[in-house]
């Protein structure tokens, strides 16, 4: 079995994915006592004085990573990128209005159906027709008159495709970001973002809180009376703990922070990526057995679909690497096929390994 000098295999796992390493073994010592506390994090209290520090430094660490300023909020939330779905619309949409949504896959496509509680979705952008294998140039975006926002997802984890430009909103119009694949895989220009959100499961930590990062100014504007739980004002009040919060998750996503930070911040973790991806894209393009899903001017960094020649060869592809070390391959079933998800935490090596293991299978199985 190939696999790192640990008992460790190369999981390429769309969610919840791979973790580094040195964090896992922090969050080993924690877990039984947490800074010299005689308990461990997940048994502190979210009110006690080390969970204080845990969560103070984490939105620290977060405006560190992604040159946050102050005019911005951030919080963690629970209900994963889903419940946003639901939340962005009852925090931003007044009854009746319309918001528009770029729907380039799968998930892009439930936010736009959660919309319909309360306005009406407009569909800037739909790729079904294509099957989502590629990403809109901006002259293909077609916006409402008056949107109430502009939502579209940064990276569509299925389909492998990855939007490596930001849409232009119409004038006055805030634009939010579904990040949940690709978020801190990149510098960021929060800037040009009223609203940015990610559940942390694929580059931020384990499942169980979602990151988000709005304007201010957002929290003044909201359109109706909201419970405790759905409000991002309540939550930007109570330092995102209105209620108990995921303790753990949030424990974890700050030692992801700080890890970002240790290999040199964004543009570090960029390049590192579009190296790691490159592997992979090069040995598809050197041969007619694998093929790509997504278009080549919308490949994504993050997730890798491709398939082989055969549903039958993609079922053996997927077995034999499991047994060289390399788990959580498959596709997702709308699609097929394979898929590779190469997040921030993916060694390079594991790259290497699947790149080697691709040539070996053509070369038996082509």
């Amino acid at each position: 079995m190939t696999a790192t000098a640990t008992d460790r295999v190369f999981n390429f796992s769309a969610g919840p994915g791979v973790l580094p390493e040195e964090v896992l073994k922090q969050v080993q010592e924690d877990v039984w006592n947490i800074a010299g506390s005689g308990v461990g994090i997940m048994e502190h209290s979210h009110r006690a004085d080390t969970y204080d520090r845990v969560l103070h430094e984490a939105f620290q660490d977060c405006r560190k990573v992604g040159g946050i300023p102050d005019d911005y909020e951030i919080l963690f939330m629970s209900g994963g990128a889903s419940m946003q779905n639901a939340l962005i619309p009852a925090n931003l949409l007044p009854d009746g209005a319309t918001a528009d949504y770029l729907v380039t896959g799968y998930w892009a496509d439930k936010s736009a159906k959660e919309c319909k509680f309360y306005g009406k979705p407009h569909l800037a952008f739909d790729g079904k027709a294509t099957n989502y294998d590629h990403i809109p140039q901006q002259s293909e975006i077609k916006y409402s008159e008056k949107p109430a926002y502009v939502h579209y997802t940064s990276n569509n984890t299925i389909m492998g495709t990855q939007f490596h430009y930001v849409p232009t909103a119409p004038a006055g119009v805030p634009l939010v970001c579904d990040m949940c694949s690709d978020i801190y895989s990149e510098p960021l220009d929060i800037r040009k973002f009223s609203l940015i959100y990610a559940g942390a499961q694929k580059n931020l930590g384990p499942a169980g809180t979602t990151l988000v990062i709005l304007k201010k100014e957002l929290l003044e504007k909201a359109p109706r009376p909201l419970p405790m739980t759905l409000s991002y004002k309540a939550f930007a009040e109570n330092e995102s703990r209105p209620n108990t919060p995921p303790v753990f998750a949030i424990y974890v996503v700050g030692l992801v922070f700080k890890w970002i930070l240790k290999q040199g911040g964004l543009a570090a973790v960029a390049q590192r990526n579009k190296s790691k991806a490159k592997i992979i894209y090069d040995v598809i393009d050197s041969t007619g057995f694998y093929k790509g899903h997504a278009r080549e001017d919308s490949r994504s960094l993050m997730n890798i679909s491709f398939h082989t020649t055969s549903p039958e060869l993609d079922k053996a592809f997927i077995a034999e690497a499991l047994k060289e070390g390399m788990d959580n391959l498959k596709g997702h079933r709308s699609i097929g096929g394979m898929r590779a998800s190469t997040y921030n935490a993916m060694p390079v090596e594991g790259c290497e390994a699947l790149a080697q293991f691709m040539k070996e299978f053509e070369r038996r199985h082509g």
